[in-house]
């Protein structure tokens, strides 16, 4: 579960704008057709009050659930700060009728599901194979009605929501945007954060929140979103018969915080800026202005500017902020909600540069937008860039649903959209002028720095831990599936699936691998590749070098500059990017299908012609130099460094991470040299799925990757095995300022190819592949409330990666955290699983993969991985039988192979109180 604090989920699917990376076409583009987006939805309105939205899409046998309440942190009063968020938790702990954990009936059904709690909305969601439809409507009804709030359940998700909170702590940047936020909207409930404070939590009863429970998740406040493979009439049927008798509940005039206020007024003075000053790394902006509801005419033209100053490496504050040197990144995204919002510009300034200086930039540029009209092509591109991510946003029923249930919620009408997107289209730069000049205006500005303590960004110190944990430690019985099983809906009937189609797959000339998948359901492509040229070619004096050269890739070709490049996919509402991990870079590429040719000639351009110019490497230098700060700052990427490097020698690719010495010494000779060595045709593997002619896109490769030749055998390690630590072992590191501590536990462990793969696989969802319905869930989460999040998995690649579990608690909790952990464990080792387990979880695995299998994107990426590990192309379609084939044998020998208590390695990054003193 996830607070919507930075509504990082909604920014590309709903109607405010955020820093769109993708884009549209300096000659106007036609006009996206709005109507595709709600074409066929029927709403429906029940006796009760409850909005109905169905959507039949008949793309993939799945189906998604979702419940909306109009209700969020805007509703809260003084001292309730964060209500919304603690029910929304404990909306998970069972009903009357069902007195179990809600996460485990999702997962029993194989849903992939989640809920987030926003300024305005909370939203409940699941996404299933179509024969578990009226199971999950039936859960989600049990939990409108009936949901148990008493102080048990209260006592341990209060614990939880804390840990939560002070996971949040320990971020900078959420507490420079808290400190912005109470100061822009003093008297606002926007202005508190959505997920609340530790004080007020702690002082929640069970009858506050009970009340506001009662209050408003009833029918009449909600909208139920219904998006898949499933026939109209029969479901409303079922959703009458399930909704229509639930009672209205919420007493007229008893809702808090539905009409919207008056638009603050502003003050006439520029206020001066918040500073604070607290260990951190980076140095951070935030600015905020703020502007109207989301139904004011001047939404789109607000969203438009959005994009001409954030969106991509072509908008104007990059260019302004980022490839001047002053900062490391930009965003911005407009808030536009029931009652007024704002619109936030974030910046983190490059190493060595002032944040007063980036301030006069960043207003210098605006006051550029506020005097002069914006050009056509920069229009052009922006509503390209709008237009571009609705449909990109759209492709699975799952972001379909929320698209839905957002509108309806927030707007009051799901044809918001409709209205929204033919406005984009008419946008001129006269009003993109008269918003900037209405709402960016300098006295309404509300300006916070944050300005680190350690700018050297100097790691955490060591503090000797013992090697030992609290051994007395006695964990609960397992959950019994079977016991579950009472209070599951049955499914309708057994699905029957349709064969997953698969790629087409042949070699260019040149050795470059080809995966092709053709799917005429949508107008896009979603492209997947991996360059044999990752991190584990660093060595540890140039470790930082494959990054490098990847970020550098979209710098600059013989041909075309950095900023062309940018354009050139931008203008048309495309993605391009890539990334290097351990063993490979990874490329990720996304358009309209119209836009392949582009999308593979700037692929193919890149890969044989990069330049890699001397300024633009500094860039990028510096970018990794703020990055690696920002990293060592933070116990999560901190803690799995020491952690990984803990258990593979010194000598082993996985060993080397970057310091600020090696970044410092990587040339650009470096860089050509590592491209000309790695970046080879016989080294890459592009997977391609999407609305195209495999002929014409067999021509269209040939052509471009043609010319692109590699001599020799490509470079190949030979990786050595890695023995368990012969006993357990405990390391802590200290980071000052922060509030929670990060925990990983763990060792080496297998690849993918693995013989016991598969039954790993079905032992992690067991032990700790789920949060809320794993062994470690239910007991370190669940029954102990000692975390907001714990999970394990296994990290199989073409080489063995580690074994780990990672949780997140508050310092005093972190040693029982881990002693419940290890005597888990050993209760897994000695006891082994119960054949209900053992069955649920095959049933959990092989559910939910079909849910993947729906959304374009994840094909592309498990096509790809299937053919990078070396797997059969026949993988995709046959990987639910293999988890089935798994027997109870295979599994114990499993448990016996890799569980291993007393070899672990015990990382915990944090604050420093984390070993008690005598410990």
């Amino acid at each position: 579960m996830f607070i919507g604090f930075f509504l990082s989920l909604l920014l590309t699917i709903v109607p405010f704008s955020g820093n769109f990376i993708n884009a549209a076409t300096p000659t106007a583009a036609a006009p996206v057709s709005a109507t595709s987006f709600t074409q066929g939805v029927k709403k429906t309105v029940l006796d009760n009050g409850l909005t109905v939205l169905t959507k039949e899409v008949h793309t993939a046998p799945v189906v998604s659930v979702q419940v909306w309440y109009k209700v969020g942190s805007r509703n809260e009063v003084k001292g309730e700060n964060g209500i919304s968020h603690q029910l929304e938790h404990l909306m998970f702990k069972g009903t009357t009728a069902r007195p179990v954990q809600f996460g485990r009936l999702f997962s029993a059904l194989g849903s992939q599901f989640n809920a987030f709690t926003s300024y305005d909305e909370t939203a409940y969601f699941g996404t299933v194979q179509r024969d578990r439809l009226e199971a999950l409507l039936t859960l989600e009804a049990d939990r409108m009605e009936n949901s148990l709030v008493g102080s048990e359940q209260l006592t341990s998700e209060k614990r939880v929501v804390i840990s939560e909170l002070q996971g949040y702590e320990n971020s900078p940047g959420y507490r420079l945007s808290r400190a912005v936020m109470r100061d822009a909207f003093p008297n606002r409930a926007y202005g508190l954060p959505v997920g609340g404070t530790k004080a007020d939590v702690e002082k929640f009863t069970v009858e506050q929140v009970r009340n506001y429970y009662q209050t408003y998740y009833s029918p009449e406040n909600a909208t139920l979103v219904i998006t898949g493979d499933f026939a109209t009439e029969p479901v409303l049927k079922v959703v009458k018969e399930t909704y229509g008798k639930l009672a209205k509940r919420s007493q007229q005039g008893t809702v808090k915080g539905n009409v919207a206020p008056s638009s603050p007024v502003a003050p006439t003075t520029k206020k001066a800026p918040i500073v604070l000053k607290q260990p951190g790394s980076a140095a951070l902006l935030q600015a905020v202005y703020p502007l109207p509801d989301i139904k004011h005419p001047d939404v789109p033209a607000i969203d438009v500017m959005d994009a001409i100053l954030t969106g991509g490496r072509s908008s104007r504050l990059y260019q302004a902020l980022v490839e001047s040197g002053l900062a490391s990144s930009v965003s911005g995204g407009a808030a536009e909600l029931i009652e007024p919002g704002w619109y936030e510009i974030n910046a983190t300034a490059a190493p060595g540069q002032e944040l007063s200086k980036i301030a006069q930039v960043l207003q210098e540029s605006l006051g550029k937008l506020q005097q002069q009209p914006v050009t056509t092509e920069e229009l052009n591109r922006a509503k390209t860039q709008l237009q571009a991510s609705y449909i990109l946003g759209n492709q699975d029923i799952t972001s379909q649903a929320t698209q839905l249930g957002y509108n309806q919620t927030i707007a009051g009408d799901y044809r918001f959209i409709e209205q929204y997107l033919a406005a984009i289209a008419k946008v001129t730069p006269a009003q993109v002028q008269k918003v900037a000049k209405t709402y960016l205006n300098p006295a309404k500005q509300t300006i916070g720095f944050f300005e680190p303590t350690q700018p050297d960004g100097k790691p955490g110190t060591s503090s000797a831990g013992s090697g030992r944990t609290v051994e007395n430690f006695s964990p609960g019985k397992p959950v019994d599936p079977a016991e579950l099983a009472k209070y599951l809906p049955p499914a309708t009937s057994a699905t029957d699936l349709a064969k997953q189609s698969l790629p087409e797959e042949f070699t260019l000339n040149n050795g470059l691998r080809v995966l092709l998948l053709r799917d005429r359901s949508l107008p896009t492509i979603n492209l997947s590749g991996q360059i044999d040229a990752g991190t584990e070619f660093d060595g540890n004096q140039k470790a930082g070098l494959a990054n490098l050269t990847a970020a550098n890739l979209m710098n600059g070709t013989q041909t075309k500059n950095a900023l062309t490049l940018a354009k050139t996919l931008e203008d048309l509402g495309a993605d391009l990017s890539f990334s290097a991990s351990r063993e490979g870079v990874n490329v990720s590429g996304e358009g309209l299908s119209k836009n392949l040719p582009i999308l593979i000639q700037t692929l193919a351009d890149v890969l044989e012609n990069a330049t890699f110019p001397a300024d633009q490497l500094e860039l990028s230098r510096q970018r990794s130099l703020t990055g690696l700060k920002v990293q060592l700052d933070d116990p999560r990427g901190l803690g799995r460094q020491v952690f990984q490097q803990a258990i593979y020698p010194e000598n082993h690719p996985f060993h080397s991470f970057p310091t600020f010495e090696s970044l410092k010494g990587i040339s650009r000779d470096d860089l050509l040299g590592f491209y000309q060595t790695h970046y080879r045709p016989d080294s890459t593997t592009i997977a391609i799925v999407g609305d195209f002619d495999p002929v014409k896109v067999k021509t269209l490769l040939n052509q471009a990757f043609g010319k692109w030749q590699a001599t020799g055998k490509p470079p190949v390690l030979k990786i050595s095995s890695v023995p368990l630590p012969q006993t357990s072992t405990r390391l802590n590191k200290i980071i000052p300022g922060k509030a929670e501590a990060v925990t990983y536990i763990g060792y080496n462990g297998i690849s993918r190819k693995d013989p016991r793969y598969y039954a790993a696989l079905v032992l992690n969802q067991i032990l700790g592949g789920d949060t809320l319905s794993s062994r470690l869930g239910t007991e370190v989460r669940d029954r102990l409330g000692l975390t907001y999040g714990i999970y394990s998995g296994f990290a199989a690649g073409i080489n063995p990666g580690p074994f780990l579990i990672q949780m997140q608690t508050a310092p005093l909790d972190t040693q029982k955290a881990i002693a419940s952990t290890v005597a888990l464990l050993k209760q897994l080792r000695e006891q082994g699983v119960t054949e209900a387990e053992f069955n649920t979880a095959k049933r959990s695995l092989t559910n939910s993969y079909p849910v993947d299998l729906a959304n374009p994107s994840n094909v592309s990426s498990i096509i790809l991985d299937n053919a990078v590990l070396g797997l059969s192309r026949s993988e995709i379609r046959d990987f639910p039988q293999r988890i089935q084939a798994v027997t109870m044998a295979q599994m114990q020998q499993a448990i016996e192979d890799l569980i291993k208590p007393e070899n672990l390695v015990i990382v915990t990054a944090g604050p420093g109180e984390a070993v008690p003193k005598g410990g």
